[in-house]
């Protein structure tokens, strides 16, 4: 018995396109808890007359986008240890309360990358066996945040989906996503069923198909497209 073949490669969006993607969804007023990797680079994309509170648990609320060439400060990073700017208004504080912001319920939503999402809205994202662990604050961003958006590439390295039926990575939550971005497609994950609401640009509901591994249902022509508010 062969092996079956690969899926033959698609283009969809690419890193800024995704967070720029994912940025169209944030609504004015929002507070945005943003993880490392590409959730660092919603704040290039964010729409104009949209105000929007990015916390970087760091102790940074309201964080902007990142400092420009030759203006960097050193004392002044986001999440990811990059040099970054704030908005007027904005507030440094220490870890404490940084940590309070969290666990206190006050952001709207977490936009964290992932290993792993199941099809029932587990996260995976802080450790691949034999590797080095890094947690971070995202179990208490999982559990803090009203949203949970995880935003990747749809499959990993090897060609492998990240969208699965179980995670096989140790989890950070249990049934805590709520959306999921990837450069393939958009779904929302709603009483524990993915829906996916979107395709990426050029890129088909087979093609999706074929590179995830979670049962899912097609709501393409549904009402839960750009734009929709998180629950309440």
């Amino acid at each position: 018995m062969t092996e079956a073949a690969a899926p033959a490669a698609v283009s969809g969006r690419t890193r800024e396109g995704l967070a720029q993607r994912l940025a169209a969804d944030l609504r004015d007023g929002y507070v945005v808890n943003l993880g490392v990797g590409i959730p660092l680079l919603v704040p290039r994309f964010i729409p104009a007359g949209v105000e929007v509170i990015l916390h970087a648990e760091n102790g940074v609320l309201g964080l902007g986008p990142p400092a420009p060439p030759g203006h960097e400060d050193p004392d002044l990073t986001d999440a990811g240890k990059q040099p970054a700017t704030v908005i007027t208004g904005a507030a440094i504080v220490d870890s404490a309360l940084s940590f309070a912001v969290v666990r206190g319920g006050h952001l709207d939503v977490t936009v964290l990358g992932a290993l792993q999402v199941s099809g029932r809205g587990d996260l995976a994202n802080w450790y691949v066996p034999g590797r080095h662990p890094a947690v971070g604050g995202a179990m208490d961003l999982v559990a803090g945040a009203r949203e949970v958006w995880a935003v990747m590439e749809h499959v990993d390295r090897e060609g492998r989906p990240k969208i699965v039926e179980r995670c096989t990575f140790p989890l950070t939550g249990r049934r805590v996503v709520t959306r999921v971005y990837t450069d393939l497609a958009v779904f929302h994950v709603v009483d524990g069923q993915m829906r996916l609401t979107e395709c990426a640009p050029g890129v088909s509901p087979a093609a999706v198909r074929e590179r995830t591994a979670a049962p899912y249902i097609e709501d393409l022509a549904g009402g839960l497209g750009p734009g929709s508010q998180p629950r309440d």
